[in-house]
């Protein structure tokens, strides 16, 4: 066990074992500190991106040390984390075993403090994500759920739900994504012949609806019914 205390020089086994301990060592780090202190990082990619930085960021500033063990603790722990992501999504023990299950903080309008207290959040914590997802009343909630990833995922009642086209029954069109076909000055000529236009459309529409050249446009798209936004540099 030499490689736990202090030496002039480790062997690269050695090196290994204390990538080995340290990753390990992180992991349980983590779990005692719980997700909220973490963010929205899981375990696994907070211990590897806690560790890699440090590591050979050290050798690369300090002349005295050698970048031997740094490169083979990297090594190591990208190996392991690498594994890790294997397990998960191999065998759903391991699975539960890094990723907290959700945690159920308000139901029907009424908090749970078993599930703050479990999650290790504040009241104060809760009401401010509610209030950032624009709900005042913790009645109109049906369900709030604490995340694996540290975020608070929210439901509302239905009769507080606010009102879509599908419950009034209205009936919509498809929905469309437009294309940029312009920007930054620049013409994309790939997208012009997937949608079936050429260069001289594009330049007699511009003149035609905006009396400006290609050159002077910042962001041009177009949806699938052929209307034409332009946003011009200013």
């Amino acid at each position: 066990m030499d490689f736990f205390q202090s030496q002039e020089s480790l062997t690269a086994v050695e090196w290994i074992l204390r990538a080995v301990v340290g990753f390990f060592f992180l992991l349980i780090v983590t779990k005692v500190l719980g997700q909220r202190a973490i963010s929205q990082l899981r375990p696994l990619d907070f211990a590897i991106a806690l560790v890699i930085g440090n590591i050979i960021a050290h050798p690369l500033s300090d002349e005295h040390l050698a970048l031997k063990g740094s490169i083979i603790t990297t090594i190591v722990l990208v190996v392991l984390y690498v594994g890790g992501v294997y397990l998960i999504l191999k065998w759903p023990w391991f699975r539960k075993l890094l990723s907290q299950p959700p945690i159920t903080l308000v139901q029907n309008g009424k908090v749970l403090n078993k599930g703050l207290m479990k999650a290790r959040i504040s009241l104060d914590v809760l009401l401010e994500e509610l209030r950032e997802d624009k709900i005042d009343d913790v009645k109109k909630v049906a369900m709030a759920i604490w995340e694996a990833d540290g975020k608070i995922s929210v439901f509302l009642d239905p009769k507080y739900e606010p009102l879509t086209p599908s419950a009034l029954q209205i009936e919509t069109e498809p929905f469309d994504f437009p294309r940029t076909i312009i920007k930054e000055g620049k013409m994309d000529m790939t997208v012009l012949s997937h949608i079936q236009k050429d260069e001289r459309w594009v330049r007699s529409n511009l003149e035609k609806q905006y009396g400006t050249e290609v050159k002077n446009v910042l962001l041009a798209t177009i949806d699938r019914k052929d209307n034409l936004k332009v946003f011009l540099y200013q």
